[in-house]
């Protein structure tokens, strides 16, 4: 019986992962530019006309980001595409890396310069910065250095 109950256990917990991950990548290209807009329309008070711009540059973005996952996701289930080489890893970050510079030219051209140094502050952008927590190194716990800076 406890084999049983443990095994369905299991099931509904891998189930339930399964979902929680197909619902990730339920929004359309559409969806996520919209929001992003509007995110960023918040942060920095878009003009009407900014927004539209701003708009069909994260339409861009997202629909060539979904075609890449699922360029991704297709090489993935083939097994074709398992392990990169350096050569093609380089080329990949060189090609990334590439896009984020005219990316950022294109939104520059869009955007005020108190607007664009006000998005260049904002650490959702950047995509690996997440990951590293929002302390800067050396700051244990908070705000530690800038209350000795005042002292």
């Amino acid at each position: 019986m406890k084999k049983v109950i443990g095994v369905l256990v299991l099931f509904i917990g891998v189930n339930a992962f399964a979902q929680k991950r197909e619902m990730k990548n339920e929004m359309t290209p559409d969806q996520m530019a919209t929001l992003s807009t509007k995110k960023m329309t918040l942060a920095l008070d878009l003009t009407e006309s900014q927004q539209a711009k701003v708009y069909v540059l994260q339409l861009e973005n997202a629909t060539e980001r979904q075609a890449k996952m699922k360029a991704r996701k297709d090489g993935r289930e083939d097994k074709s595409t398992k392990h990169l080489t350096s050569d093609q890893r380089y080329e990949m970050q060189s090609k990334m890396l590439d896009q984020k510079i005219e990316q950022k030219k294109k939104l520059k051209s869009v955007l005020t310069n108190e607007q664009f140094e006000k998005w260049e502050k904002m650490p959702h952008h950047r995509r690996g910065d997440h990951h590293k927590g929002k302390h800067k190194k050396g700051d244990k716990k908070g705000n530690k250095n800038k209350e000795q800076d005042n002292d």
